[in-house]
């Protein structure tokens, strides 16, 4: 009595009465749901109507041999996929390898012994079982990420739409969210692998163990596949693979940290510290490069009060701004790189700072190719550019306009003139008087 230790629909095809019977008992005592074929064309019509989880095939079959049987369960979309062990008298080293090329997954040799027998077929339904739960998880998964995925494009349509910077940390910490999903399954599969191969592994020793004189051919194997190595170094690479998750969650976690620090109520700050900030990172886009010589940044600053604002977000207008401009000027040079021409138009970026009543003025210009005003027009759309394919979204301004007027109840602004470049005015309430409210 083998206990009920697996289970699992099997099909075993063999023309031999007798050798059906046997099998058949010694699977279903383990606990297998058995089914039987007496030849090929009679195990085919089997797997057509209810495929199962393995098929124990013999060779020597008249009207069909295991091997043609063989090759059409595998060129069937329904059954290719289904695990086939040869049983068989043969014991030459050419039909071993027929088999193995037609895609069985393991060959048995008659007479077998029941423990053996019993063995492999644990082994290959056992990973049939797992083949199965790893499909179904990764479909899942799949399905869950493509919903994920469509979530996160409509949340950035919203974010377009609304052109609420706010979103974006919602975003992020949806992404995060999602992220943490298969993230988590990951790493428990880690872990359960890990245990299940240690049993796997312990109870490979117990074999050692009581059977120490093992047959030539298991001891082959072993120093083919390198057994001690293999078993070492598939802890080391599950070691690594935590590792990675490890890193991984750790990379979520600061995502989400910065999604959270992201302000939702207006502070005091100073826009001078904000620009310069931001010009600051844009450094290495201001130098000089193989096409022109750097772009002169010119301030020309009053003193300015300290204003209630989003200063995150007035930061990523300033952004915007600069870099397009940068932009801008690299396209002049694709199209003018004479060392002579920037010697006589050298590139400034200009920003000035000024108080105009209650309102607070940034312009930041330029001297560059400037605007059509059919270009001024829409530059503030959404998903307008002038830049070529794959050069930007047309976003940029789009939001810049909305965080300077929504979020602010200031105003944006541009002029331009074509040859002699364009400036961008940024008005803002001061924040002092009793009748400046931000916008909900």
């Amino acid at each position: 009595m083998h206990g009920k230790t697996f289970f699992g629909d099997v099909l075993v095809v063999d023309d031999m009465a007798a050798n059906l019977d046997v099998v058949s008992q010694i699977l279903g005592d383990a606990g297998c749901e058995v089914s039987v074929a007496l030849n090929g064309p009679r195990a085919l019509q089997l797997v057509s109507m209810d495929p199962p989880d393995l098929i124990l095939l013999d060779v020597q079959m008249p009207e069909m041999d295991g091997f043609e049987t063989c090759q059409q369960l595998k060129n069937s979309p329904e059954s290719w996929d289904i695990p086939v062990v040869f049983m068989t008298a043969l014991d030459n080293t050419d039909d071993k390898i027929r088999a193995f090329d037609l895609g069985a997954v393991d060959y048995i040799t008659k007479p077998f012994h029941e423990k053996e027998l019993l063995l492999r077929v644990r082994t290959h339904l056992h990973q049939r079982r797992w083949n199965q739960l790893l499909e179904s998880r990764v479909k899942e998964r799949t399905s869950e990420l493509k919903i994920a995925s469509e979530k996160l494009h409509q949340s950035q349509l919203q974010v377009v739409e609304s052109e609420k910077m706010s979103a974006l940390g919602s975003m992020m910490t949806g992404v995060a969210h999602e992220i943490n999903n298969p993230l988590g399954f990951l790493d428990g599969s880690i872990n359960n692998t890990t245990c299940h191969i240690q049993d796997l592994i312990e109870h490979l020793e117990l074999y050692q163990d009581y059977y120490p004189d093992e047959v030539e051919e298991i001891r082959n194997h072993a120093e083919d596949i390198n057994l001690s190595f293999l078993v070492e170094d598939l802890f080391k690479i599950l070691s690594s693979m935590k590792m990675a998750t490890e890193r991984m969650k750790s990379i979520s976690r600061s995502l989400r940290n910065y999604a959270r620090g992201d302000i939702d109520q207006a502070v005091v700050a100073d826009l001078h510290e904000g620009i310069d900030g931001t010009l600051l990172l844009l450094t290495y886009r201001l130098k000089g490069n193989d096409y022109r010589p750097a772009i002169e940044v010119v301030r020309n600053y009053s003193v300015l009060p300290l204003i209630p604002c989003f200063p995150g977000q007035l930061n990523q207008v300033f952004m915007n701004i600069f870099a397009n401009t940068i932009d801008m000027f690299d396209e002049m040079a694709q199209e003018k790189a004479s060392p002579e021409y920037w010697e006589v138009n050298p590139q400034q970026l200009r920003v000035s700072t000024a108080m105009n009543d209650d309102m607070v003025e940034i312009r930041i210009g330029d001297n560059g190719k400037g605007m059509t005003e059919e270009i001024q027009s829409k530059i503030f759309d959404r998903l307008f550019t002038t830049k070529a394919v794959g050069k930007g979204t047309g976003l940029g301004l789009s939001i810049s306009h909305q965080i300077v007027v929504e979020a602010h109840g200031g105003s944006l602004t541009v002029t331009s003139q074509p040859g002699e470049g364009s400036e961008f005015c940024i008005r803002l309430p001061n924040g002092h008087g009793d009748s400046v409210m931000f916008p909900e």
